[in-house]
């Protein structure tokens, strides 16, 4: 089977240096263990490092990106498998189409809304994949204190805090795949959907 992650991270070049040694690491091991890697298709910030990273060490990386961003030159030039869609949302579909987890580094705006599409998705059964949180620095602690509170309050069930796995370190991350998938069967296909 062809194994493939997609990763959801920043596109800032002015995070903090941290972050982007994380995500070198992250796609250092995953490339090593034989992972493809879908990302969102820019050149800077963790995006670039991710790109960079898995050209580096002979990794097969895919960036989907749309025409408005390529128009504004943030497309990184040398992914080869470039793929250019028209909309975010054809962007956000083709990201997770064909994966068989899903890595969300530290992010922004952008992040965010990726993660908790595809959280959406989780929780109505259409994407039965891991998606895992790098918590590098503790970043996204803010947001797995607002999950518990949703279910403290009963805007959803405590079994949708189990959506994702949290992990602190780039080492953690392929151990918690495996162990919340080890390559079974089940690759969705939006376009069947």
């Amino acid at each position: 089977m062809n194994k493939q992650v997609t990763i959801y991270c920043a596109s800032s070049p002015k995070v903090p240096k941290i972050y982007f040694d994380s995500a070198e690491e992250l796609t250092r091991l995953l490339v090593e263990a034989g992972y493809g890697i879908r990302y969102g298709g820019g050149a800077k910030g963790l995006m670039g490092i991710v790109a960079d990273t898995a050209l580096e060490f002979g990794g097969k990386i895919t960036g989907i990106i749309p025409r408005f961003m390529i128009d504004v030159e943030w497309e990184h030039k040398g992914v080869t498998e470039m793929i250019h869609v028209k909309t975010m949302h054809q962007r956000k579909e083709l990201l997770i189409d064909g994966t068989q987890a899903v890595i969300a580094l530290p992010g922004g705006i952008g992040t965010l809304e990726e993660l908790f599409e595809v959280m959406s998705w989780k929780k109505l059964g259409q994407f039965p994949h891991p998606i895992i949180l790098l918590n590098t620095n503790n970043y996204y602690d803010p947001l797995i204190e607002m999950s518990k509170r949703m279910v403290d309050e009963s805007f959803m069930r405590s079994e949708h805090n189990h959506l994702w796995k949290v992990v602190s370190e780039p080492s953690e991350v392929v151990p918690a795949i495996l162990a919340t998938n080890p390559w079974g069967p089940q690759v969705i296909n939006f376009a069947s959907v």
